[in-house]
Order: C-alpha cells, then structure tokens, then sequence
C-alpha cells in the first residue's frame, strides 16, 4: 500500500469511527462533519454537528498518548481548572469525543490584533490571564496521578537528550548545518545535566503556546496537554514568551515575565535568583525543540508553513544569545547556534513574499482524494461524477478533458455550465476570505471516475473562470494525466 492510499484509508476509518461513536452518544446522525485543519500533530479532530450542539470528534490510534489525555483532564476538571469535558470515550480508546471550544486560539486573535496594531493593553492582559492559569497547571503537580504521563513520567535527562537529537537531526541536519558530531554530542549530555539540576516537581504542560489556548467569550481554555509530565516551572513560561510566530516585543516579554515572578510566591515558595538562573537554559531547550518540530513538518513532510516560523526562532535565539550568551562551556553547541542565527537561507523564510495559491487538481477517486501538502487542510473536493460522462463514447476513450472534441461535448450541456457557476462562486467566497486573513494556500479538487475527461474539464473551466487577477496565483495540475503516459494531451 501506497503513503497516500494508507493516509486515505486512515482518514476513512478515522471518519467513520467518530461518526458511529457520535451517533452512539447522542442518538442521531450528524447533520454536518468537518474534519479540522491539520497541525503538528499525527491525532485527526472533526467536528460533528446535530441540530442541538455541536462536538469534537479526536481519533488517536496512539492508546498511551491518549489515556494520558484522559488521565490529566479528570484531573484538571477537578482541580476546577478550564479544560474541555470529554462526554465519550471508545471501547478500544482510539477515539473520543469532547467539547467543541470553537476555533479563536489566542495565536488567531494575536495575529488579527496585529493587522492594524503591534500590540495593545488588551492582549498583555489576556496574556496575564494565561500566566495565572499557568501558575495553577504548575501547581496541579504537587499532588498529581503521574502514572498515565506518556512518553515519561517527568523531564529528565532522557527527555532532554531526545529533544536534542530531535534538534539535531530534523533541524540541522536537514538544513545542512555542519557539526563535529562527537563534541555536539559532548556538549548535549552537559546541557541536559545542568537542566536535569533546577527543581521539577512541578506539572509540565509541555507545549504551553498560544494555539493551545483558546478563546471563548471572556474566558480562556486549555487543550493539548497529554504530553505533559512532571517537570521544572521555567520550561512552560518559556514555551508561551518565545512562541515563535507570536512574536512578543521584547519590552513586553520581560513585562509577562516579571508578571509572573510576581504572582509565583502567592502559590509556592520559589527562590527568584535560582529560577533566573536555570531560566535562559530551558528557553534555549524549548527552541531548540520547536526548530526540531519546524524542520520535521517544513524540512522532511513538506509543509511549507512550518518553515515560515523559523526566521522567528532564530530571531528568539539571536536575543537570548546576545542577552545572556551562552555561558555553559559547550562551545560547539554555542558555534553551532551562531552559524544558524547568521545563516542568510534560514532567515530568509519568512522574508518571502506570500502571495496565496490557489491549487485546482483533477483527480479519480479509484485513486483517492488529493492530500494537501501544504498542511493547511481545507478547501473543497467538487464531485464530477454526476455530469454526463463522455468517457462511455468510445470516440472519447482515448481523449482527455483538454482535447478540444471533449470540451464542444460538455458545451453542449448547461448542467455542466451551472456546476461550474457554482464552484466558481464558492471558491471566489474563500478566496476573499484567504486574501483578507492573509492565508497562503487554498486546494481545490475536481474528481471523476477515472480523472480523465470530466475532473480535467471542470478544473480547466473554473481555473479560466478565477484566474484572472493580480492578487493571487492559479496553480492546475491534472493528477492522473501527469502519471498517465499514455494519454496525449494537446497543446
């Protein structure tokens, strides 16, 4: 099997176990199933709507990854803190449903603050409420159920090390960085036992970032926890002032910063000193981690938009260096960071012009829907199928949707003219959609039985119908004619 007939069938049953776990819930069929963007995780989330509400369906064929889900949201929702109820859970743990939080994360409503302003009094106070509730996720360690934590129980040196050699090979390996291996190596097994020495009997929510908060109303809630673990107090703070995307000026950085030395005392006995101390080192440790993540989704997966957050990252590491150098005697580690802050082809990522592309492909469904690698997720799948098919004509059998014969047969047809009206205006509706949010990537998939004649058609037709505009690029590519040699096609 093929990696793209194994993601597909692996979309299918992850639709229809949450679907049949949804029905089995409520009662009823959905009204309506949307499958939502994916991110950089590998677990698949829908939302399935009745007439009444409306949920989340997760599916996770990782069982350990999500009884530890389970596990620390019981907790939380104990602890009174804002996490989504989960309502139902499958026999065999691989799917479950939970409470649909709606969609703005704060990273949404940063980003369209930024659109008229840098920054304002609103967005420092919802980053104080982040901080309090951080505070208390923290806290929740003391007395914690640690025994479900998934892949370790705490951040100890083995979670430093995997997170380096996750550095070392996603990132600066794949971006041809060069490194004397044995002394890199060296230095790792130095920087995770100074980390391994500050205190961590804390909860470590572990990716602890603005897209894992929401926003709904006046009030913020907490998702992708499950790899958290017992940990130290400064990784977490570090996850959510150097989330790279996000930005934060430095002046207000250090004002969330000191904001939250303040509010620590109030709940646990800290010494300020020591915390300040071992503080630079973990937010090295979480960008390191974070360039791991971007140079294994851009680098090695192909999806474009991790790579835009890189030039921010090393921004975040050019700061910290020139702040607070690097002060632990691990000086091929240190070489190997100033040649990445200096490297004009890393910085130069988030330079590029982003205009938005719209992708049209013509497909066969025998060879399944198209995957987005862009990694946006999205846009639409147009069936042809109920269009009258040529194909069955044998004088069209060995033309294709770009023969002018074909193109005078569906002519003669005004159901086919309406299909196209009407993809054409929903497409157009995204499009300004995508130019308003600054989006960069909308797929548009046009599938018929065998992705010859009607699919080809249709793509070419709505591709001459949208194309004609200075603000975004129209892309058609004809996925079964491309791997077909033997159909002619015209110029």
């Amino acid at each position: 099997m093929s990696d793209k007939d194994y993601h597909f069938t692996l979309n299918k049953i992850a639709l229809q176990t949450v679907v049949e776990l949804f029905e089995n819930y409520g009662g009823t069929k959905p009204i309506s199933v949307h499958r939502l963007p994916a991110s950089a995780s590998e677990r698949t989330y829908f939302r399935l709507k009745s007439e009444a509400y409306s949920i989340l369906g997760a599916w996770n064929p990782n069982i350990k990854e999500n009884e530890a889900f389970f596990s620390f949201t019981t907790q939380f929702l104990d602890k009174g803190l804002p996490v989504p109820q989960i309502y139902s859970i499958l026999d065999n743990r691989k799917a479950y449903l939970l409470e649909d939080l709606g969609d703005l994360t704060l990273f949404r409503h940063l980003q369209g603050v930024k659109k008229t302003e840098s920054w304002n009094e609103q967005l420092t106070n919802l980053y104080f409420q982040a901080i309090d509730y951080l505070i208390q996720f923290q806290m929740a360690g003391k007395d914690f159920d640690f025994s479900k934590a998934y892949p370790r129980f705490c951040f100890d040196e083995q979670s430093i090390l995997w997170d380096l050699q996750y550095f070392k090979y996603y990132f600066l390996k794949l971006a041809g960085v060069l490194f004397d291996e044995q002394a890199l190596e060296d230095d790792f097994r130095k920087f995770a036992a100074f980390l391994t020495r500050a205190s961590s009997h804390y909860f470590m929510y572990r990716d602890f970032q603005s897209r894992n908060i929401m926003i709904q109303g006046n009030n913020l809630y907490f998702i992708d926890y499950q790899g958290g673990r017992k940990g130290p107090l400064q990784y977490d703070l570090a996850s959510l002032l150097f989330d790279a995307k996000a930005d934060i000026p430095a002046s207000i950085r250090e004002t969330l910063l000191q904001y939250y030395l303040q509010q620590l005392p109030h709940f646990t006995s800290v010494d300020k000193d020591e915390f300040l101390y071992y503080w630079p080192g973990f937010v090295f440790a979480r960008i390191f981690q974070a360039l791991g993540t971007y140079g294994l989704r851009g680098f090695f997966q192909q999806k474009n938009h991790f790579l835009l957050s890189i030039p921010f990252a090393l921004n975040n590491l050019s700061s910290l260096l020139e702040n607070y150098g690097f002060p632990y005697q691990m000086p091929e580690l240190e070489r190997v960071l100033s040649e990445i802050t200096r490297n004009e082809t890393l910085k130069s990522f988030g330079k590029q012009t982003q205009r938005l592309q719209v992708e049209i492909v013509s497909f066969s469904y025998r060879n399944g829907i198209p995957n987005d690698i862009s990694g946006n997720g999205g846009g639409f799948v147009f069936d042809c199928r109920t269009l009258p098919n040529p194909g069955i004509n044998p004088q069209y059998s060995k033309l294709t949707g770009n023969h002018s014969e074909t193109i005078h047969f569906f002519e003669q047809f005004p159901e086919v003219n309406q299909f196209i009206y009407h993809c054409e205006a929903l497409v157009k509706q995204s499009i300004r959609s995508y130019l308003d949010k600054g989006y960069t990537h909308l797929l548009v998939c046009m599938g018929c039985t065998g992705g010859q004649h009607r699919s080809v058609y249709c793509a070419n037709a709505l591709a001459q119908k949208i194309s004609a505009s200075p603000d975004y690029d129209v892309i058609i590519t004809h996925r079964e004619l491309s791997s077909n040699k033997s159909i002619f096609i015209d110029d």
